[in-house]
């Protein structure tokens, strides 16, 4: 039954991870790719860690595949957001000064 769960949780990660990278090459602009880039891609390694967990199941590889997780929760949203705003900074410097 575990290597069902873990097979199951392996597949469903590397398909999100997949869909994440097609959204990145296929997605028209930056925001567009850098969403696809966090959601699917931070779902799709989490799957893959609890997938891990479960295949080996010893307190070290959880504790580690926990701690990885905290980790990816916490910088994901932090990253898109300061590379939104360097977009946005970028664009902002880019437009014509209307006035002149």
């Amino acid at each position: 039954m575990i290597d069902i769960l873990t097979g199951l949780f392996l597949l469903a990660g590397a398909g999100f991870v997949m869909i994440a990278a097609i959204g990145i090459v296929r997605l028209p602009d930056l925001l567009t790719r850098m969403h696809a880039s966090t959601k699917a891609g931070t779902l799709g390694a989490l799957l893959v860690l609890v997938g891990l967990a479960f295949h080996q199941g010893t307190g070290e590889v959880v504790s580690k595949a926990v701690a990885t997780a905290l980790f990816l929760l916490l910088t994901a949203p932090i990253a898109a957001h300061m590379i939104g705003r360097a977009h946005a900074r970028l664009i902002q410097k880019l437009k014509p000064k209307s006035g002149a």
